[in-house]
């Protein structure tokens, strides 16, 4: 079964299908053709990587069909935490990150018992301005924040990592996967990008899990767990210590990475307003990306519509109200450029 955005596409994939071996898939398209898809029958998990709230509607779907989820969308946590792992409980389904730093995490935490993890570290390479100073960041164009460092990925994300949201999200999701308190959740620059994340236990021991910056590793496991696939050199070349050299780490500087702040703020509010920090980011970043603002507005529209979020807060929100709030971010940060465009 395979679902396509568009109805108006599926004559074009079934002539490219044509001629191909075994039976034609079903092909669905719309909504309503992911959610089949993520609850389909023949299926003991669902990978989950649809980037925004748009992934929370077939992950809903597919826990009420009792699939595990392979978790490589940040925002069913996020946006939905506080109505997805209760409702994963209820159906006995387990997630399992996907994620590169949570992935990671899970890696460290197995076998320890409970109460035996302290705190978390996250590692953040610290995207395409880790070596710029705070003041330089007004002259930032679009080009200069989709040039990462170590990691090839979309322009989104990218501009995430450029900002560091993307670890402030991380660390909202660590909360929810992990159960850890933000005070013993930490963000530390580590240029390398080695090192993916690391647990200090109860007796004072950390743990790290290592890797060049490929996902690669992340997806297979979270498929595989609890199991190890075997990966040869060829299509899995071995961590050289030698070649890899230095593993650094810097403090983050929350002048140059407003994102922090503003995420550990809006993680310990819970609620909707993860949500909506999530959302007004989404819209932001895609705003800068149509060069509708400048990079350092990214942060000022997400500030203002958490601000603007407290009048309608809601701490144990239903999931119609989530997808209502993200919905109400969006359009308040179009709403705000807008008007002084």
């Amino acid at each position: 079964m395979v679902s396509v955005r568009r109805a108006e596409d599926i004559p074009k994939l079934k002539e490219q299908l044509a001629g191909m071996d075994g039976s034609m898939p079903e092909i669905l398209a719309g909504d309503e053709g992911i959610v089949e898809v993520a609850r389909y029958s023949n299926t003991e998990a669902c990978v989950t990587g649809i980037v925004g709230c748009a992934g929370l509607k077939p992950t809903v779907a597919a826990i009420e069909a009792k699939k595990d989820i392979c978790l490589a969308n940040k925002e069913t946590l996020i946006a939905g935490g506080p109505y997805v792992l209760p409702l994963a409980e209820k159906n006995g389904v387990k997630i399992l990150p996907a994620d590169s730093e949570h992935s990671a995490i899970f890696q460290c935490i197995q076998g320890l018992p409970e109460g035996g993890m302290r705190r978390i570290i996250l590692t953040a390479s610290g995207g395409a301005f880790r070596d710029w100073e705070a003041d330089q960041l007004k002259n930032v164009t679009v080009a200069d924040a989709l040039k990462h460092p170590n990691w090839s990925m979309g322009p989104k994300i990218t501009t995430d990592s450029a900002t560091l949201m993307n670890k402030g999200l991380e660390v909202i999701e660590a909360h929810y996967l992990f159960g850890a308190d933000y005070d013993d959740i930490e963000i530390v620059i580590h240029p390398q990008s080695i090192i993916h994340s690391m647990v200090e236990t109860a007796d004072s021991s950390v743990l790290a899990q290592l890797g060049w910056p490929d996902m690669k590793l992340p997806i297979i496991y979270t498929m595989s767990w609890p199991e190890r696939v075997y990966c040869s050199e060829q299509t899995w070349p071995r961590l050289d210590f030698v070649k890899m050299g230095d593993l650094t780490f810097r403090k983050p500087d929350h002048a140059k990475y407003p994102a922090m702040a503003l995420a550990y703020a809006a993680g310990r509010s819970g609620g909707t307003m993860t949500g909506v920090l999530s959302a007004a980011n989404e819209q932001a970043v895609e705003l800068f990306l149509n060069e509708k603002i400048g990079y350092l507005d990214i942060m000022k529209e997400v500030e203002a519509a958490c601000e603007a979020h407290r009048a309608e807060f809601v701490e144990a929100p239903s999931y119609e109200e989530i997808i209502h709030f993200d919905a109400w971010a969006r359009q308040y940060v179009a709403d705000r450029v807008k008007a002084y465009a």
